[in-house]
Formats: C-alpha cells, sequence, structure tokens
C-alpha cells in the first residue's frame, strides 16, 4: 500500500504537472490566429513567367511546419528561374508552426486554373493531419497531381505515405520518427542514414536542414550544379558537401532526448519573445527563429509590426504579424532576423522604440553576416537556455556542424529544479498521509 501510495503521487505530482506543461508547450508550437484577419489589401503575387518553370510550394489547413515551408521557397526564388508560390486549399491567412502567418499567393483551384496543368515541381512541407475534414483537400490535391516532381521536406514524406504515393519506393524521413512511419506505412522502404533520396518522381529528405541539400540537388538537376553552389555560397550553408554524398551517420532517440522533454513538461517561466516583421525581411532568417527557439517548450514567441497591414518578405510571401507594437504583448526580448535588418527595419524600429518599453531591438544576424543564419540563433539559445538544449535543437534540426560557438550553462536549472520540487512534494505529502492513516491503520 506504501508503494502504491508513494507511486501514485510521484505519478501525479511530477507526471501530471508535467503532462499539463507539455500539452501547453505543444499548443504554443502550433496555435492558430485566433484575432481577426485583416484585408487582402497589399496582399503581393508574384509575376507569372510562362516561360519559367513553376514550383508550388503547399502550405497545410490549419498549419505548416515553418522552416519546411520558408526555406525551400526562398531556395527556389533566389535562383530567379522558377515561378515560384505559395499555395492552400483557400486563399485566406495561413499558419505556421511557432505562430507565424502569411497569405498564400493561390488557392489550389486558382493555381490549377493558372497553369492548365500540374506544376513542374511541388513542395509538400510536413503539415499535420489531425483533422482530417481540414487535411482532406490537401491529400487530394497532392493526389491529383502524384506523377509531377515532388519534393518533401522533414516529415513531409510522412504526407506522401498517406496520399499513397510512396508505396513500393525507398524514402527518408525526420529521424525521430522513422520507427513510427515503419510501423504506420510498412509497404515503404524508410531510411535512416540519408539525408535525401531520390525515388522515380519523388525527391525526399530528412529531418529540416537536410531539407537544404535535397532543395539544391533538385536545384543542381534543374539548373546545374553551378547554381547550385551559387545558392549555396548565398545562403552561407557549410554542408554542401551532403549535396553530392547524403550518407550519414543515423540519428536515434537516445538519452539527448531528456533535456528536451524536460524543458517541454517543466519550463513554466517560458521567455515571451517577440519577433519584428518588416518589408523585405529574408525567409530563412525569420526561419531561424521560429524553427530554433518555438519548438523546444522554453519561449514563446510572438509577431509584432508596426501596421495592421501585409508585410511582405524579400522574394514576395505576405506576411500577417499577429500584434502591432501599440498593442504587443509584454517581451522581455525583441529579436529582429536577418543580416540586413538594421537598414530594412529602420522605420519598424523606430516604431518599437517610440512606444518606450524598455525593450532594445535585437539584430540577431547582422553582426554574423557571412555566417549561415541557423547559426547565430543556436548560438544564441545556448547563451539564453543552455548547451544541452542549443545542441539538441542542432541534432532536432539535422544540422551538423563542427564551427559554432556554443557557450552557456550546462543545462536547463529552471526545469530540473522545478522537477525536483515537484518529487519532493510527492514525497512529503506521501509520508504526511503514511503517517496520519497508514501507520496507525497498520
Amino acid at each position: 500500500m506504501r508503494f502504491v501510495l508513494y507511486l501514485s503521487l510521484f505519478l501525479l505530482f511530477v507526471g501530471g504537472v508535467g503532462a499539463f506543461g507539455a500539452v501547453r508547450s505543444r499548443a504554443d508550437w502550433i496555435s492558430v490566429r485566433n484575432i481577426s484577419s485583416p484585408s487582402f489589401q497589399g496582399v503581393k503575387i508574384p509575376k507569372y513567367d510562362p516561360t519559367k518553370p513553376t514550383v508550388a510550394v503547399v502550405l497545410g489547413n490549419p498549419i505548416t511546419e515553418v522552416f519546411d515551408f520558408l526555406v525551400p521557397y526562398e531556395m527556389f526564388a533566389m535562383t530567379d528561374e522558377f515561378n515560384v508560390y505559395a499555395v492552400a486549399p483557400e486563399n485566406k491567412v495561413a499558419a505556421l508552426t511557432g505562430g507565424l502567418d502569411l497569405i498564400p499567393h493561390f488557392s489550389f483551384e486558382e493555381m490549377d486554373g493558372l497553369l492548365g496543368k500540374s506544376p513542374d515541381l511541388i513542395v509538400v512541407p510536413y503539415m499535420p493531419m489531425d483533422d482530417e475534414g481540414k487535411y482532406r483537400p490537401v491529400r487530394q490535391w497532392i493526389q491529383k497531381h502524384g506523377k509531377t516532381k515532388i519534393l518533401s521536406i522533414c516529415s513531409g514524406s510522412s504526407n506522401l505515405a498517406d496520399a499513397g504515393l510512396l508505396k513500393g519506393k525507398t524514402s527518408t524521413i525526420h529521424w525521430r520518427i522513422v520507427n513510427q512511419v515503419t510501423k504506420t506505412y510498412p509497404d515503404t522502404n524508410w531510411m535512416r542514414d540519408q539525408r535525401f533520396v531520390q525515388a522515380g518522381n519523388i525527391t525526399s529528405s530528412a529531418g529540416l536542414t537536410s531539407g537544404i541539400d535535397a532543395v539544391l540537388y533538385v536545384i543542381s538537376q534543374q539548373l546545374g550544379e553551378s547554381a547550385a553552389v551559387k545558392i549555396a555560397k548565398e545562403m552561407h550553408y557549410p554542408s554542401y558537401h551532403y549535396v553530392n554524398n547524403p550518407k550519414v551517420e543515423p540519428y536515434y532517440i537516445d538519452k539527448t532526448e531528456a533535456i528536451y522533454y524536460m524543458n517541454l513538461a517543466f519550463q513554466f517561466q517560458k521567455k515571451q519573445v517577440g519577433v519584428l516583421l518588416y518589408e523585405g525581411m529574408e525567409e530563412s532568417a525569420l526561419a531561424s527563429i521560429f524553427d530554433t527557439y518555438s519548438p523546444l517548450g522554453t519561449a514563446k514567441v510572438f509577431t509584432i509590426s508596426n501596421s495592421e497591414g501585409v508585410i511582405t518578405t524579400k522574394h514576395d510571401l505576405n506576411l500577417v504579424a499577429r500584434y502591432q507594437v501599440s498593442n504587443a504583448p509584454k517581451i522581455k526580448r525583441l529579436l529582429v532576423p536577418g543580416t540586413e535588418a538594421p537598414t530594412l527595419s529602420t522605420y519598424a524600429s523606430q516604431s518599437w522604440n517610440e512606444q518606450d518599453r524598455g525593450v532594445q531591438p535585437e539584430y540577431i544576424h547582422s553582426h554574423k553576416p557571412d555566417r549561415f543564419v541557423f547559426d547565430a540563433t543556436l548560438e544564441d539559445l545556448a547563451k539564453q537556455e543552455d548547451l544541452l538544449t542549443a545542441k539538441w535543437a542542432a541534432k532536432r534540426l539535422e544540422y551538423r556542424p563542427d564551427h559554432l560557438e556554443l557557450e552557456g550553462e550546462l543545462f536547463a536549472w529552471e526545469a530540473f529544479i522545478t522537477a525536483l520540487m515537484l518529487g519532493v512534494g510527492a514525497l512529503l505529502t506521501g509520508y504526511l498521509i503514511d503517517r496520519r492513516f497508514l501507520s496507525k491503520w497498520v
């Protein structure tokens, strides 16, 4: 009876509170817009050039993984050799993970009407399929164009498998869910040791930054090796060698997961971080913020702009902030992503400073313009949180650099102390109940 008592209390205190924290953290990560959207006035749609191949980057309903969408979109647009469009089931505000919103260029129906055929390439990010009613149109559109060239990013290959497009084929996916998809889709040969796999008309990439290698590979196949090298250099991407040899030592779920689950479950004092949106900002720099800070359970990220209107990125994506500088929540930091942020964000930054919030804009990338944008955010994460969190974040991103300069505390003291106090509380409660009831009863 004592064993059952102490175990039950421990599970209630530590497990129950931890489960609540984890659910809350995941809700922040997959949050969708719950405030009114502005009119579509000011939405910019890139001009269609019928002499160029068209790349359609898919947006899910209700949400799409932020890196999987933003980075491939930017890379194809950087070549200036493709028509690149954001397409979605409906032409309305769509959500990316972490709390970033944008307006697609075309609905599926509009895209099909413009082209009169399949796009030349469809990019499929990871799109959660929890809401069958909302997701069904996405599956149907992918199936409709299933014979065209398709590039899946990260866990987007699970969307392809769900659509029946990977039966009898070899594919790869994010290392954390290889075992899961192997059970769910056993008729696909899932590879764990490849950053990308080419199988017929489908190229699939492994976790997150592996998608960069896959995009560069596709660009090299479409435009030649020199075009891919040029894009990699412009991005300061340090791992181009994977394009020619995608084989890697595989990652597995192991003890390094502990820091992730501790943060997810027991970081109750999350850092409130604002991200300032401004005209001309770089898509990959924005992705580096939202896919480094947001998914770890340590911070809650808010988009802020100086007006209610549409913010157009460097390559014509149309963003919509959830807050303006006049009504922004209380934040601890205001990050301004992008290598040219001090120049391009001048007006937005001035609007923020006029509010006198006591938080100065931080230009997180501009002091390292010759480095890959994720280097700056991972190094900042180590200082803001701890080394183990930053190292796990790099592993989650499947980013394998040997040049990062990570400095900070060893591990997450706040999460550890919270879990420890809950455990001690459970033991003390058990002891009191034991003394008050069990001891006398025995």
